[in-house]
Parts: structure tokens; sequence; C-alpha cells
């Protein structure tokens, strides 16, 4: 199994705000990290824009050495997260979970047995084969409407998304984030993350994609998804049509657009940014 990148795009949600996604890609896999947008009281590790983007970051470099064909896919997730918590823990000190940094994760990695998906989190893999099928792949499948109908409670009771076209401007949804937040990665929770806690690994999901001939796919954070799961733009099989033949590029610009011109407040279409930090990998997978 042979995975080539055809195209790439990554995009801060906002002029000025930090990117808090990353993607990165070796001879074996290609991934994309989606950091969390931080719900502390402050940012604790410089240089990187937001702790998100930091661990986004952090993982990502090291998945890019470390995630090839033969690892244990689990075990390098565990090593990585204790490497953060433990750098995390050197600057930071203690600190609520709340405030912890975590990244929504998926990837497609060719093993010797088949092409695997790997993932936390609401970041998605879309394949569309030559035969026709088109798949989705996500650690989460839930999570779109789920966080459709909490936003869909804010907005309403703000009457749009906030100042700043961000959610956590609201001090009564950003407590509700927060105590959701301190959830994830527990056994209290439903949601299990790239981040801090090396425990997650036990959960990361991974799924063999069936391989009948070759294939093209969308490796994305929830930014490009939303053209799917949000505004109904595309179905899997179309986004991946549409980005064959036009690049990634033009797809972003129609995110911005729903974004930006035709719902800024969310009130058609409930969310809790504005616009949020877009990340794809467009590529071939061949037998």
């Amino acid at each position: 199994m042979r995975i080539d990148i055809i195209d790439t795009i990554t995009d801060p949600g906002k002029a000025g705000r930090a990117n808090e996604d990353r993607l990165g890609f070796n001879r074996d896999a290609a991934f994309v990290l989606d950091g969390a947008t931080g719900l502390g009281d402050r940012q604790f590790m410089p240089t990187y824009g937001s702790d998100a983007a930091w661990i986004a970051e952090f993982a990502a470099a090291r998945l890019t050495d470390s995630f090839t064909a033969t690892a244990d896919a689990r075990q390098t997730v565990r090593t990585i997260s204790a490497a953060a918590r433990t750098a995390f823990a050197a600057v930071a000190g203690d600190q609520p979970r709340y405030a912890w940094p975590l990244a929504a994760f998926a990837a497609l990695r060719a093993t010797p047995q088949a092409l695997q998906f790997c993932g936390f989190g609401d970041s998605v893999i879309y394949i569309l084969h030559d035969d026709g099928r088109a798949e989705t792949f996500t650690a989460l499948p839930e999570a779109p409407a789920r966080e459709q109908a909490a936003a869909r409670i804010h907005v309403d009771r703000l009457g749009g998304i906030g100042a700043g076209g961000i959610a956590t401007s609201d001090p009564q949804t950003l407590e509700q984030l927060r105590r959701s937040r301190e959830r994830q990665n527990t056994n209290e929770g439903t949601v299990w993350s790239f981040g801090l806690v090396p425990e997650a690994a036990d959960h990361l999901v991974t799924q063999d994609v069936v391989m009948t001939g070759g294939a093209t796919a969308i490796i994305c954070s929830d930014g490009l998804a939303d053209l799917v799961t949000l505004y109904g733009a595309y179905d899997a099989g179309g986004l991946v049509r549409r980005a064959a033949t036009a690049g990634l590029r033009p797809l972003l610009g129609e995110l911005r657009r729903f974004e930006r011109e035709l719902d800024p407040d969310g009130l058609t279409y409930p969310r809790f940014k504005q616009s949020d930090d877009t990340t794809a990998i467009l590529c071939r997978l061949e037998i």
C-alpha cells in the first residue's frame, strides 16, 4: 500500500490568531492534528501562539518520526503523551484539567497487513474508492450533531456567536465548556484526545480500510469537514471529487464564505466559532 500526497492546506480561522492545527506525513502515514481551543486563564507554553498550537506541534513532530508502518500505534501515542505531560508540567506546574492542552487526531497508515485509520476526537478522513464507494472514518461520529446542538443553545441565548466571533467570550458558555473539557480523557467522559494523558492511548480508535483498488482521500480537521457535516455543501464522495479536480484551496474559499459572509453570527449554522482553523491533506492511495 502506498500513500502519495497530492495537496495540503492549513489556515487559521482568524487573522492574528494562532493556527492550532498541524499536519504531517512520512513514507508510511499521513495525519492531521486539531488542537482544542484553550479554556485556561492564560497561555503557558511560549512561542507557539497558544497551548493548543503547542500540543499539536509537539505531537506532529514526533509522529512524523515515529509513526511508521510497523510501530505500535497505541504505544507511540502513549510515549508522546507522557513526554508532553512532562514538558507541560515543567513549565505550567499543577493546573486544572480544563487548562490541559489536547488535540483531535486522524491518520491513515500503511501497515504490512492493511491500510489503517487511527483517530481521536472529531477529525475526519473521507475516502472515495475508484469503484465509487465513499467512506467516512472518524473516532467520534456523533460529535458534529452534539456540538451543533450545544452551539444552538448558546447562539439562541446570546443572539449570535459572541464577541470576537468565539463563544468563550461568554462567561456562562465558558464555564459549561470547562466542565465538559475536564471530563475528557477520563472514565467519566466520552471523549478521548491526544494530549497529556498517556492512558488515552488505550482508547485510540483504529480500523482497517478495505481496499479493492485505488482510492483518493482527504484527511482533515473538523474545520474542512464542516462543509459536509454542518453546511451540507457536499457529501463525502463529492468533497473528495471536488478536491481531486480543483485542489483544496477552492474548498477553503467555500468554507470561509459560509462562515464570514452567509452566516457570520451562526444563526443558521450554529457553532462556537465564526471561523475555525482548517487543515487538510489530499492523498492518493494505491495498492
